[in-house]
């Protein structure tokens, strides 16, 4: 059974902001790392503010609120490293890193390799090689703002058996990959809205980055582990759309004197060339272990069909799946449209459904 996760409806004051945010910003560091910027940049990035000034409400002022740093080549970002989202152009902080295994099928590979043969629409098979991602807070000021998202959180867990829903999420809790993170630094003790802040951070200025762990962070990482940990990510490109997938495991529940398994999973389409594209249908393979094959055919996805434009590029949402057995396969297409009313199908990627063999109870709720 697939559950489409609805979108939230919010309002959007202005929907190009974090596309427009994103190139300013890159094209500011693309000048730092081509030297001819050689001192460290102020940047204003206040949404609700960026208005024109007749239409400024009164008491509204630009505001600067950090200085970028040079984005890492090598090595990973710590624990309370203040970051704009290159993609999404939201402000946020990383809690701690993923290494994930990437297994992205745009990269050529030998005609040696092997093919394998279980794969959907006879794709090869795929080497994965090692990735960081980082589970992060997002500025809960920012949210309303990312119109390129079905949502503003990518976790979401079972709800306890007593609890009537089935699912609850985290709101402001994200995972984002290392070359999306752009870095930077701020004098402000509390320079990210979030209810979890203070709770997991605490300010020492002493430190670069000043923002530490608090025990609470890492005791909640602790016992949260197996429905938070990002192990996979699938990747495929067709005709300059990309597509990316996250499979998380989410926890079993019985029902009608049966076991049924739980996973979410993360989609991010990109558009990587010039031509505008939308979104019209989705199609589904889902194979299950217990030897059944499920098609789920529908319009757009999570209630919208979205436009892929040079403006806004990219669209990311969640969604989730359940299977009366331990593991199975999902893959599938996406059917987009070109401004010319003709079509072509994105493929995504196949991806595993694994259940964790050393399984304890989801959490019903935060735990501390």
């Amino acid at each position: 059974m697939v559950l489409e996760t609805r979108a939230y409806d919010v309002e959007v004051l202005h929907k190009s902001m974090a596309a427009c945010v994103a190139r300013r910003c890159l094209s500011v560091l693309g000048r730092y790392r081509r030297g001819a910027v050689q001192s460290s940049v102020a940047f204003d990035v206040r949404p609700a503010e960026r208005v024109a000034p007749r239409n400024r409400p009164e008491g509204k002022v630009l505001e600067p609120v950090g200085v970028f740093e040079v984005p890492k080549q090598q090595g990973k970002y710590e624990t309370g490293q203040l970051f704009l989202h290159s993609v999404f152009g939201y402000r946020g902080i990383v809690l701690f890193p993923w290494q994930a295994r990437l297994y992205d099928r745009d990269v050529a590979f030998p005609v040696s390799e092997k093919v394998d043969p279980s794969a959907a629409q006879g794709a090869k098979e795929v080497k994965g090689k090692t990735h960081t991602y980082y589970q992060v807070l997002i500025d809960a000021r920012d949210c309303p703002h990312i119109s390129q998202r079905s949502q503003t959180e990518a976790v979401t867990f079972l709800a306890n058996h007593d609890d009537s829903r089935a699912l609850y999420a985290i709101p402001g809790l994200d995972y984002v990959s290392h070359e999306d993170i752009l870095p930077y630094n701020s004098t402000d003790q509390v320079p990210i809205q979030h209810e979890l802040f203070e709770r997991f951070l605490s300010y020492d200025q002493t430190k670069v980055p000043p923002f530490l762990a608090r025990e609470t962070l890492c005791a909640w990482q602790e016992k949260n582990h197996p429905w938070l940990e990002l192990s996979d990510v699938h990747r495929e490109t067709t005709e300059n759309i990309r597509v990316t997938v996250i499979p998380f495991y989410m926890g079993m529940r019985e029902a009608q004197n049966s076991h049924v398994y739980w996973w979410r999973y993360c989609i991010r389409l990109e558009n990587l060339g010039t031509d505008v594209v939308q979104l019209r249908e989705r199609h589904w393979r889902i194979f299950s272990l217990s030897g059944t094959l499920e098609t789920v055919r529908g319009r757009g996805v999570v209630g919208r069909e979205p436009v892929l434009s040079k403006e806004q590029p990219a669209f990311q949402y969640s969604s989730h799946v359940s299977l009366q057995a331990s593991s199975g396969h999902m893959w599938g297409t996406f059917r987009c449209e070109r401004p010319d009313g003709s079509h072509f199908d994105v493929r995504i990627p196949p991806f595993s459904l694994e259940s964790n063999k050393d399984e304890k109870t989801p959490p019903s709720g935060l735990h501390w």
